[in-house]
């Protein structure tokens, strides 16, 4: 049958079914996006429910953890606390694609925002600079800075998806910037590469060798299909290559680059950094901004060599070239050499009468009960030198963001503050 038909004046029009069947398409298109049925499971008497994802994600992060002790137990392992780290955002005609919802440039700009503060999150004295990749052209967005918000600012306002990708020119803008860096700086670069070709000026491989002769640790996560010439950067370069497969895949690969790396052992050199501990201004005081040369009050460090006045700290002098710290900065980048070893998992068939089970009724940490349905044992893990319990909340927040097991920390008391309490 034909899928026109006449109007009363003679004209055809066009059958409406297609018109309709698109319309349920894009009706049910984000339900298909969501997979949520993926998220159902069926329970003994045949009703579905929820499937319970955090006893999942607690396993994925205890392995992990597992490996990176395991790696870690029979060498000692040299990390950077001061790294310089370019993210290289591919923002080509790929990046529009919507196989990612709603784009891939979304995705992408939603979660290096998420990255770059937990970056300085755990590492408080180091520095990242933006770079985009737009009509086969590197450009700088943000430089080298400690400031979070500034490099947010700078990305959202040049979300821009146009012309084809070119890595060689990316791998050029971050050498010429990163090779100023100083000995003691762990340089780094991150590539979100959304294109599956590269459109280069140039030999690819001089570059890629340029860049392993600076000793630029290249890390690459992808978007489409993996690319050989993007696992060849990553391993001349001593990086990681990777291909994301959905948001959350991409959101996980990206936090994996948080933590400071180890250190390429040939380079690993120790070296001895001057450091400056500036004051706060004090409140009403003015003052010419040495970073964006601008009159200030009030808000502001002084310099403690040449008394210069910047924003914010972490930074660098721009007068005298001294690095501006405070000591919570410097007392925070010490978790990552000297990490709380992971904690041991408790049977969950154990009875109630286990005696090993008697002193966990409850969450050290969050006072949270561990006794689930029926007043039996729950999920649980204890820290092997205080013995204590810990739900498995507690356990990621200890190891990701704390850094101190609080059961440790209340057995370390100083005499004189027991003393004082009795």
């Amino acid at each position: 049958m034909s899928n026109q038909r006449k109007r009363p004046n003679g004209e055809r029009e066009e059958d409406d079914e297609e018109d309709d069947a698109e319309g349920i398409g894009q009706w049910e298109r984000a339900y298909v996006d969501d997979r949520s049925w993926e998220a159902l499971q069926e329970d003994e008497s045949g009703l579905l429910r929820p499937i319970d994802t955090s006893a999942i994600y607690h396993a994925q992060y205890r392995r992990r953890l597992r490996m990176l002790s395991a790696a870690a137990a029979g060498t000692r392992i040299q990390k950077g606390l001061i790294r310089y780290l370019y993210i290289v955002i591919d923002f080509s005609r790929a990046a529009a694609e919507t196989d990612f919802r709603p784009s891939r440039m979304a995705i992408m700009a939603k979660h290096v925002e998420a990255f770059i503060r937990e970056f300085f999150d755990q590492n408080p004295l180091s520095q990242i600079g933006l770079v985009s990749i737009k009509n086969g052209i590197a450009h700088t967005l943000t430089d080298l800075g400690g400031s979070p918000e500034s490099h947010i600012q700078a990305l959202m306002g040049k979300l821009e998806a146009a012309g084809d990708s070119s890595l060689q020119n990316a791998l050029e803008l971050v050498h010429e910037h990163l090779n100023q860096i100083p000995s003691y700086g762990h340089r780094e670069v991150l590539i979100l590469y959304s294109a599956l070709s590269t459109s280069d000026p140039g030999d690819i491989m001089e570059t890629i060798q340029k860049c392993k002769k600076s000793r630029l640790r290249c890390s690459v996560i992808g978007l489409s299909a993996e690319m050989f010439i993007c696992k060849h950067l990553c391993q001349e370069t001593g990086g990681l290559y990777s291909v994301a497969v959905d948001e959350v895949h991409l959101k996980d690969l990206l936090l994996e680059h948080a933590p400071p790396p180890p250190a390429i052992a040939e380079f690993a050199i120790s070296n001895l950094i001057k450091m400056g501990f500036p004051q706060r201004a004090a409140e009403g005081s003015m003052a010419i901004c040495s970073c964006h040369k601008e009159v200030k009050i009030g808000a502001g460090y002084t310099c403690p060599r040449c008394k210069a006045r910047v924003c914010e700290l972490p930074t660098e002098c721009t007068i005298c070239g001294l690095t501006l710290v405070s000591s919570p900065h410097l007392a925070r980048s010490y978790h990552h050499l000297f990490p709380i070893a992971p904690f041991d998992e408790v049977p969950t068939l154990a009875s109630s009468n286990d005696p090993r089970r008697k002193v966990g009724k409850s969450c050290f940490g969050c006072q949270q009960s561990l006794l689930g349905a029926g007043n039996k044992p729950g999920p649980c893990v204890t820290c092997r030198k205080c013995k204590h319990y810990f739900c498995l909340d507690c356990d990621i927040y200890i190891h990701e963001s704390l850094h101190n097991c609080p059961g440790c920390e209340s057995t370390h008391r100083p005499k004189s503050v027991s003393l004082m309490e009795e």
